[in-house]
């Protein structure tokens, strides 16, 4: 039978989503976690890597398992014994034909920072502290040109696996909660670190460093140099994946 599973992860304490030998990653701990259950080997297919040190509330993973657990079961006696900083929240028998990582739609992930003076103790895991002042009307024009088709050559890797560079962008936006700024962006795929990339040159335009016809420029082409640094990883959170036809809370529904 197989298997979908919501993954929620504090990336802090972890060397990225996939297993790496010698290091703490999610795949590896989950998957051990599931093997100590289900007592059986456990391979998992997920719908989207996450670099070192991003969180996911919404990450997607699929595995195969012979087992009488209920789905529900498995989730909970998996996360009993996982470590504080991951959990398997749902899990849902799925078709077998169901491909987590080519049947997704969308992915959506949010990026935090706190924009004051003075650094916030409590936000440092999920948020990224910026101390000079922000213009968040130049922030919102930037992420406005980010909406729909573009070339984001210049936001991704310059040694990359990708060879089309091109994304439909379906959300983009910037949010203000007080002196907490949330970027809010949904694509029918990511590039490789481009959303820490297109975050990072937006905080260029935000503090009047790059012009925004420049930043325009860039979602047409260009090269990794010409953007702005990445900004770092503890600020970003995947909290989507979007399907057709998948939902995690209908065994709970009955």
């Amino acid at each position: 039978m197989k298997y979908v599973g919501l993954v929620e992860y504090d990336g802090a304490g972890f060397a990225g989503w996939a297993a790496q030998p010698e290091r703490r990653t999610v795949e590896r701990t989950l998957a051990e976690a599931l093997e100590t259950v289900l007592r059986q080997p456990v391979k998992l297919t997920v719908a989207g890597r996450t670099d070192a040190g991003v969180h996911a509330t919404g990450q997607v993973t699929s595995f195969q398992a012979e087992t009488n657990l209920s789905p529900s079961l498995i989730s909970y006696k998996a996360t009993a014994i996982l470590p504080e900083d991951v959990a398997l929240r749902r899990c849902i028998q799925i078709a077998e034909d169901f491909d987590v990582r080519f049947s997704a739609t969308s992915r959506s992930y949010e990026y935090r920072l706190v924009n004051a003076p003075v650094r916030s103790p409590l936000s440092r895991r999920r948020a990224i502290h910026v101390a000079r002042e922000l213009d968040l009307e130049l922030l919102r024009e930037a992420a406005d040109l980010i909406l729909g088709v573009h070339e984001f050559r210049a936001f991704t890797y310059t040694k990359s696996r990708h060879t089309r560079f091109a994304r439909d962008v379906e959300v983009s936006r910037w949010e203000a909660r007080g002196e907490l700024l949330v970027y809010k962006i949904t694509a029918n795929s990511f590039l490789y670190g481009m959303v820490r990339a297109l975050v990072g040159t937006m905080l260029e335009v935000g503090e009047g460093k790059r012009e925004i016809a420049e930043f325009s420029r860039l979602l047409h082409g260009g090269e990794r140099s010409e953007a702005g640094p990445a900004a770092p990883a503890r600020g970003l959170t995947l909290v989507g994946v979007g399907y057709e036809d998948l939902d995690f809370n209908r065994e709970a529904n009955g």
